[in-house]
């Protein structure tokens, strides 16, 4: 017995200190067990310390009871443009295998005070600024500086439990400048920045997975079909798509407006983007080059542009009336000191009219080459910053071969064209600017997007050194009220907290993208629940626009290699030859050329009747201001199915209802130009 009695005291005791242990395990923190039933949306391995999230509840997953997804798309970010523009444009990384306070700390030169800031102070006229990011971020990242970064990792995965389910993530460099700009740590090579830019998404993708437990277990997942994005969003994680935006792709830059690139070039380029994973892209950005004229910059900014294409190129930008309702950004004649500096002695930035708000510059021939080459592709075709000729040339490609992969992804597109765009199918989405005016671009397309049935989506460009919403003020009406629901309903969005500094919308704005689910609250706010519904169902029609460009298959040409027949072809060289048949070769570079008059035709034996219900003509610089398309099938009883008074060559695609023909004829009225008519090619459809 006194052995037995201790025996059962030390046992008892074993048992209340084993109960304690558990219940400080359980506290603590997880056991093995209950690591296994952690939330799936939670890393099991985040770094410490880290930026928090401030958001709770499980993402949503799924699709509606229509099958279609849900969520947000950001259609225009540039996470990897640290790595871009010589390596010092953007300050801070996205990510870093050693913490947070490696990832988010500024450039050497903007130590001690920001004075060697050179590019803010370009265009904001002051760098200064304390550097100092991680843990106390006194004056970065906000929403008017363009050199630090935004798209930390943690704080694109607050968007992502926000709500947002597609990124697409611009590869972006700029070679023009790089060259420029005082500081740099590498090639300013634009594919060489865009492979690496590629790569690193890559490494960001493994880093997040590594936190859940490894290879495909994370919510950042690379994509590169509308397929495999349908199936991430479904799972509830973020589809992130990339696309490519530059000034000079492939090389094309043009000197003196003679073109550096070949056909060649281009067809490599546009195969190593495929196989990069890329799927959408922009031809022109910022400086005229090979294949498009721009449109501009306005203020400071616009005039350091000028001056970087100048010294790239030998060539300012050129302005001349517009011809139509759209029309390019003004470029304002505004100084911009530091930049014209670099300026030879002597030389002066032009003064541009203010009546004059269009780029000279179109597509040119290499351009119209890429547009078809990326349709070959599968590719979407990105217009902002297109000049608007350059825009309209491009939709006139697409629309002869009714072509749906075209994308305006951050309001740089004039809305004059949007319903073009929709008509084909495409996607446009707006800049990331402050709710008010966000609120009131949309509702001025809102009737379009009924007529199309199609989402709406918005472009942030964080870290595209463009400027984000300014805070609204905490005594605004209607401010953002920590916390609020999520736009589904199933989490709680808090204020964002890095380090020891906490992120509040109405004084802090568009800072960086963790603030981006704050934006759509304050949009909510200012503008109600219908405009946040449009941007919810973004993404379904993005996705959609994708998903048909991929579907897409060109349609026959029943012209080409047909008997063609003409009233009268020019004859003056007897080297070239402008004989009716040259029109439906198959090749650009001949033409068919009519006589100096007004009454001229052209006729395409199709060989038997067939369904005809669209006929696209390429026109030289002697086009057709007035003509008429007339089908027959017997070659006497003609019948005129479309016609125009108002022709201005380039070109035209004539679309009617589904008629059986064996014989097309053009019917020339009106000559555009002193000289007769001229077609490079002339096609005929069934559909």
């Amino acid at each position: 017995m006194a052995i037995v009695q201790p025996l059962r005291r030390r046992l008892r005791s074993f048992t209340v200190v084993s109960l304690l242990l558990a219940l400080t395990a359980l506290v603590l923190g997880p056991t093995p067990s209950s690591a296994a039933q952690s939330h799936w949306w939670d890393p099991s391995a985040r770094p410490v310390p880290d930026s928090q999230i401030g958001v709770t509840g499980e993402p949503f997953k799924g699709t509606d009871s229509k099958g279609r997804v849900r969520g947000f798309v950001d259609a225009h970010d540039h996470i990897m443009s640290n790595e871009g523009f010589g390596g010092r444009l953007i300050c801070g990384k996205p990510f870093s295998e050693q913490g947070v306070a490696d990832a988010l700390k500024d450039c050497p030169e903007h130590y001690p005070d920001g004075t060697f800031a050179i590019f803010d102070m370009i265009t904001k006229g002051n760098g200064k600024h304390d550097p100092v990011g991680w843990p106390t971020f006194k004056d970065w990242p906000a929403h008017d500086s363009l050199t630090h970064q935004q798209n930390y990792y943690a704080w694109i995965e607050r968007a992502w439990r926000g709500g947002q389910r597609v990124l697409v993530n611009d590869l972006v460099t700029n070679g023009v400048i790089c060259s420029i700009y005082f500081f740099k740590d590498r090639t300013c090579d634009e594919m060489t920045a865009i492979r690496l830019e590629a790569k690193k998404t890559y490494e960001m993708q493994a880093f997040i997975d590594k936190m859940y437990g490894g290879p495909g277990k994370g919510w950042f997942r690379i994509v590169t079909d509308s397929a495999q994005a349908r199936k991430v969003i479904e799972q509830g994680k973020l589809a992130v798509v990339m696309g490519v935006e530059t000034s000079e792709p492939f090389g094309c830059k043009q000197i003196f407006d003679i073109a550096q690139c070949s056909k060649a070039d281009i067809d490599r380029g546009l195969d190593e983007l495929k196989k990069l994973g890329v799927s959408s892209m922009f031809l022109c950005h910022k400086f005229d080059n090979a294949l498009c004229g721009v449109r501009y910059d306005s203020g400071a900014l616009g005039t350091a542009i000028n001056v970087g294409q100048f010294l790239s190129t030998g060539t300012y930008w050129k302005t001349e009336p517009c011809r139509g309702p759209q029309h390019d950004n003004p470029i304002g004649n505004a100084p911009a000191p530091e930049a014209e500096k670099r300026l030879p002695k002597g030389e002066e930035v032009p003064t541009y009219a203010s009546g004059a708000r269009c780029n000279t510059r179109g597509l040119t021939d290499l351009g119209a080459y890429a547009v078809r080459g990326m349709m070959k592709r599968h590719m979407m075709l990105e217009l902002d910053h297109m000049s608007v000729k350059a825009v309209g040339q491009s939709l006139d490609i697409l629309e002869s071969e009714r072509y749906p992969g075209v994308i305006s992804s951050h309001s740089w597109m004039d809305l004059g064209w949007t319903e073009r765009l929709y008509k084909l199918g495409g996607f446009a989405a707006q800049y990331m600017g402050g709710s008010q005016g966000f609120v009131g671009e949309a509702a001025r397309t809102k009737e379009l997007r009924e007529k199309y049935k199609v989402g709406y989506g918005y472009g942030t460009d964080m870290n595209g050194v463009g400027g984000w919403p300014a805070p609204r003020g905490k005594d605004a009406p209607n401010p953002v009220k920590y916390p609020f629901r999520s736009v589904d309903g199933g989490s709680v969005i808090d204020k964002q907290v890095t380090g020891q500094r906490t992120w509040d919308f109405n004084t802090d704005g568009g800072a960086h993208y963790g603030m981006v689910p704050d934006w759509i609250q304050d949009i909510r706010n200012v503008g109600g629940q219908s405009v946040v519904d449009d941007l919810f169902t973004g993404a379904e029609s993005y996705l959609r626009t994708w998903g048909n460009t991929e579907k897409y298959e060109p349609a026959k040409n029943l012209a080409l290699g047909a008997g063609a027949w003409a009233s009268s072809s020019e004859w003056w060289n007897p080297a070239v030859s402008f004989k009716p048949g040259k029109a439906v070769d198959g090749d650009t570079g001949t033409r068919w050329a009519s006589e100096w008059s007004n009454d001229q035709w052209l006729r395409i034996d199709l060989g038997s009747a067939q369904p005809v219900s669209r006929v696209t003509l390429d026109w030289e610089k002697a086009y057709g201001k007035s003509y008429r398309v007339e089908l027959s099938t017997d070659r006497e009883n003609w019948k005129t199915v479309w016609s125009t008074t108002t022709g201005d060559g380039g070109l035209d695609t004539a679309r009617f209802a589904r008629t059986e023909a064996r014989y097309v004829r053009i019917k020339g009225l009106e000559r555009g130009t002193k000289w007769g008519y001229s077609l490079r090619e002339v096609g005929v459809y069934g559909r």
